[in-house]
């Protein structure tokens, strides 16, 4: 048996005896969306549009994380929408940003390493680089959307009759919340992925400019 077998065992283990028959749903859904991210990568590697592949695969991580999640039926409906909202807005902004940065592709440092392979891969780094930026927030916007909605579910149960207006201010009122700590989650998931690679452009001395992008602080 494998290390990583035993650790997930263990992981499965723990949210079983947590959260009971919810935390074992919440891992399965853990193994599904793992399963349709592996998916992803093989379809994009033969080919398919990348973009497109991410929507489909982006809207059916996000159901299975929220609709396994929680039995809420108001509650999961309201956020699947909210979350399907966002992936879209997310794909819209994100795909020209990537186009425009130059940030696609290898770096320098990585030349070693790619010395002697072929780069011709058929798959446009820039798609990519924009399909990696859009997973990387999927469980981020899962789960603001699920702590507004079912924040406002509760108030809907509590006060039936609340008026709209109310209730779209009570949703921003739990968004601003919230906002900090789903901000927080993702830089810190970034940080800690990428610590090596900092500390390796520290030690290298790196610019502000070659950190962000060399392709353009070399054009400047």
């Amino acid at each position: 048996m494998s290390t990583i077998t035993v650790l997930a065992l263990i992981l499965l283990l723990a949210m079983t005896l947590v959260g009971g028959k919810r935390g074992a749903l919440a891992f399965t859904s853990l193994i599904l969306n793992f399963g349709i991210l592996f998916l992803t990568l093989v379809l994009v590697a033969y080919e398919f549009p990348p973009v497109l592949i991410t929507l489909i695969s982006g809207t059916i991580i996000l159901a299975f994380t929220i609709f396994l999640g929680d039995d809420d039926v108001l509650a999961t409906q309201t956020a699947f929408v909210a979350s399907l909202l966002i992936l879209v807005i997310l794909l819209l902004l994100i795909i020209p940003v990537e186009h425009w940065s130059w940030v696609q592709g290898f770096g320098s440092e990585d030349s070693e390493d790619l010395e002697g392979m072929s780069l011709l891969v058929g798959v446009s780094f820039v798609q990519v680089a924009s399909v990696t930026a859009v997973l990387s927030t999927l469980g981020a916007i899962a789960e603001a959307a699920m702590a507004i909605s079912a924040g406002l579910a509760e108030i809907i149960r509590q006060h039936p009759k609340i008026a709209p207006t109310r209730l779209f201010q009570a949703g921003i009122s739990i968004g601003k919340q919230i906002i900090g700590t789903t901000f927080n989650t993702l830089f810190f998931g970034f940080f800690g992925g990428f610590l090596g690679l900092f500390i390796w452009f520290v030690d290298l001395k790196y610019s502000l400019g070659q950190l962000l992008n060399p392709n353009y602080s070399y054009e400047v």
